[in-house]
This record gives C-alpha cells, sequence and structure tokens, in this order.
C-alpha cells in the first residue's frame, strides 16, 4: 500500500527559530538527514517519490476564473502559521511501517542537533475507483 507522508511546518508550538537563522552546519545536518532517509528507504525498497517544497512565500494559490482562466493569488498569506514543507510517496506493507517511518522523519535535527518533531501526516493513496463505477 502507498502512503503519503506530509512535512507540515508549524510555527505555533515550536520552540526553534525559523530556518533562515540556522548555522550553514545546522543547514547541513538537516538536509543530510534528509538524504539519508530517502537512501535508507531506496534501499529498502520504500521509496516513491519525494520532495522538499519552497517555503510559504513563493507558493502561489490558483483558482479558476470566468471562463476557466487562472486567478493566481499569492499566498498562502505571511500570517499564515502552518505550510507544508516536503512529502514523501512510500510503499509499505503495513500502516503500521508508514507511522514508522514518519515518527523517524519527525526527529531531523535542526538547531543544536535537537531533534525538530515536526508533525508528519499519514494519508494513504488511494487507488483508482473500479470500472464499474
Amino acid at each position: 500500500m502507498k502512503y503519503m507522508l506530509l512535512m507540515q511546518f508549524s510555527a505555533a508550538g515550536t520552540d526553534f527559530p525559523s530556518i533562515d537563522t540556522w548555522t550553514p552546519e545546522e543547514i547541513r545536518a538537516h538536509i543530510g538527514f534528509m538524504g539519508d532517509v530517502n537512501a535508507k528507504l531506496v534501499a529498502d525498497g520504500e521509496f516513491v517519490q519525494g520532495e522538499g517544497l519552497g517555503g510559504p512565500q513563493q507558493a502561489r494559490i490558483v483558482r479558476a476564473g470566468e471562463n476557466g482562466a487562472p486567478v493566481v493569488t499569492e499566498g498562502p498569506f505571511a500570517e499564515t502559521k502552518e505550510f507544508l514543507a516536503g512529502w514523501w510517496i512510500v510503499d509499505c506493507e503495513t500502516p503500521q511501517r508508514a507511522v514508522e517511518i514518519a515518527a523517524h522523519i519527525s526527529t531531523a535535527p535542526g538547531p543544536g542537533g535537537r531533534p525538530l518533531n515536526m508533525p508528519i501526516e499519514v494519508h494513504p493513496v488511494m487507488s483508482a475507483p473500479s470500472q464499474e463505477l
């Protein structure tokens, strides 16, 4: 079964500064950890896909306007307290394994090497509906 793991960043309830204030060594350790996670998932045959995402200042919200033309606004807005920081799709034997992977990802190091304990959402990836529908 495939699962999507969504790494959420939440300014609420965090006790670490934003990544733009981390030292270069702290950023390298964090990115190195993510690389190690991906390498292990590949070696275990569980990695399907994963990416880090740009911050909310780089995101855009798109809606269909008149005649389906795109209406683009900046967003999420600066007051946004939570945003999606990255994602993985993993293929696991059990839901418990997906939860174990998510818990490990949550331990990514931050300032001073302390685990960030960022929330990771775990969603089953649904298969296509039957042809009968």
